[in-house]
């Protein structure tokens, strides 16, 4: 079958940072299925995995953790799916990922995709959904009845592009969403946000700005590290900070005075452990299908850059690692 992978941990400038490849066509044994993939789109997992993870001697590593497709076989043990359904999912960190013709993946992590969305649409939301749900309802606990000031940071990229949409659709939060350029701040209004803030300039000062002092809870998406010192300011006594990306250090004895809580989140956990609850995944991308499908939710594809195959995928790996991403990149058949 055809995949893209990388031999050697490069920078994307470097020609053999990502290359088309053959590799035998796998086969579905116990839970998983065989899908033959239609869609995928680009996060950056995958960009970090590719500078930072050096491959096994003489071993591609495939990468990709977010796919559209149909099953085309299924394991002895699965009882969610059959050949011919259309899916989505994430898949898990620790295996082959979906940047090739077929993918095995596990059915507890799956789910059946949006009838409203094509392939492309639907591939852009199963990494985001899953990771902005996790944050919101399984570490920071949010019930929907939830009110209080919500501030996302870096809330134009793809986790903040569904969690506006959902902080707005599930609880009662007021949502203040963080972005320094015109065309993501006019991207994170349109998908709902109640307040818009520029994360370039000083947090308390924008918040001081539309009237606020403080928040009670929040998402920190990307570049923690630089925004650690204000975030530390303004989030109010007993607030909730959420954390996905990587920063350097994190120093959390600042926050002890105001008695704030720290959450980490990585929806890779429940594949990783292969945890008791790893069906939490198959329904929260089942729940996000039904949304989608009723008009709550829409896709949050920004470009979709065509095939799948090595040039098109370092074009969406060098516009990530720019920092002027919106939305989700996808690409679509070999």
């Amino acid at each position: 079958m055809k995949a893209i992978g990388y031999k050697q941990a490069l920078p994307i400038s470097d020609t053999h940072a990502l290359e088309e490849i053959e590799l035998p066509k796998p086969s579905a044994q116990g839970r998983d299925l065989l899908v033959k993939i239609e869609a995928i789109s680009v996060n950056p997992v995958d960009t970090k995995i590719r500078r930072g993870v050096q491959p096994d001697e003489g071993q591609y590593r495939v990468l990709g953790w977010d796919a559209t497709g149909v099953v085309e076989s299924v394991g002895q043990q699965v009882s969610l799916f059959k050949p011919g359904d259309k899916v989505w999912y994430s898949g898990a960190l620790n295996r082959p990922g979906a940047n090739a013709e077929y993918q095995l993946v596990d059915e507890r992590v799956t789910a059946k995709m949006p009838e409203s969305l094509n392939f492309a649409e639907a591939a852009a939301l199963p990494l985001t959904s899953v990771t902005a749900w996790e944050l919101m309802f399984h570490r920071l606990n949010l019930p929907t009845t939830s009110s209080g000031k919500l501030l996302i940071i870096g809330a134009a990229g793809g986790v903040g592009s569904i969690m506006i949409q959902l902080a707005k659709r599930l609880t009662q939060l007021e949502v203040i969403a963080t972005a320094s350029r015109p065309e993501t701040k006019d991207w994170v209004r349109a998908l709902g946000a109640d307040y818009v803030i520029d994360h370039s300039k000083p947090l308390a000062d924008e918040l001081k700005a539309i009237g606020f002092d403080n928040v009670d809870y929040v998402t920190s998406l990307t570049n923690t590290d630089d925004h650690l010192p204000s975030i530390v300011d303004i989030i109010a006594p007993q607030g909730k900070l959420g954390v996905i990306d990587d920063p350097e250090k994190l120093d959390i004895m600042p926050f002890k005075r105001k008695s704030i809580s720290i959450h980490w989140e990585l929806m890779f956990t429940r594949t990783l452990f292969e945890t008791d609850d790893m069906i939490e995944q198959h329904k929260i991308l089942t729940s996000i299908a039904k949304m989608v499908d009723d008009g709550e939710l829409k896709s949050t594809v920004a470009d979709n850059f065509g095939a799948i195959n090595a040039a098109n995928l370092v074009k969406a790996h060098a516009l990530l690692e720019s920092g002027k991403a919106r939305g989700k990149i996808v690409l679509s058949g070999f």
